[in-house]
């Protein structure tokens, strides 16, 4: 899927209940995941570790929801080997993972192997992230091969910087940013301008092109 896409207004079932998208999304950011089967080991830890964090992920207004394309109860004894294994999660297991045993959905967001996606015997998803704000829209994807797993500090550090960005639009993050570090002003926003947005001053950076388009400011 494209950024800036449409996330379908879609039903299914899941380890929490139905839930029909949209209503369950209500006002928050969305983190939904796809893994490529139950009972795997990479997967095993990357649920675990986002259980562990969700309170990290609920302090940015975000929901957390899982999916893969085996069945429901599959999924129910998965939730205990994966709170078997992570000792830390407290407590009922934090988020839904969607049930998808016939694909539609993968294949309706862009989660299925492109040399699998018309073999619904075989096909697997891919492990695919999909950051979604609430007006449902696509804001970022991360696309990972089965045998990498992902960081979860980085998926927090991304939606910092697009929750940041979000609110002040002359800004954008650099690479390795973390909160309270410098931020980039972009480079269409004029000087006369950057006084007034930022009063607090900028700093101009000064590069052998001659041109004035690196400026930094920790005043956001």
């Amino acid at each position: 899927m494209r950024l800036g896409s449409l996330i379908p207004n879609f039903s299914a079932q899941t380890t929490k209940g139905p839930i029909q998208f949209y209503d369950w999304q209500g006002e928050s950011w969305v983190v939904l995941f796809s893994h490529p089967s139950d009972f795997t080991p990479v997967c095993t830890t990357e649920l675990g570790r986002m259980a562990v964090h969700k309170e990290h992920f609920c302090k940015r207004n975000v929901k957390l929801l899982a999916h893969s394309v085996d069945d429901l109860q599959s999924h129910v004894d998965w939730v205990n080997d994966i709170k078997s294994y992570c000792l830390d999660i407290v407590g009922d297991f934090p988020y839904p993972i969607i049930a998808d045993s016939k694909r539609e959905l993968a294949v309706a967001l862009d989660m299925i192997d492109e040399e699998q996606k018309d073999d619904p015997e075989i096909a697997k998803t891919v492990r695919a992230l999909y950051v979604i704000d609430p007006k449902h829209r696509l804001r970022l994807a991360m696309v990972y091969p089965m045998s990498t797993g992902r960081n979860v500090d980085e998926i927090l550090r991304v939606i910092d910087s697009l929750q940041l960005t979000d609110k002040n639009p002359y800004i954008a993050t650099p690479a390795n940013w973390t909160p309270g570090e410098k931020v980039m002003i972009l480079p269409h926003v004029e000087d006369n301008l950057v006084d007034k947005v930022f009063p607090k001053g900028i700093d101009r950076v000064g590069m052998p092109s001659g041109k004035n388009y690196v400026r930094t400011t920790t005043n956001y």
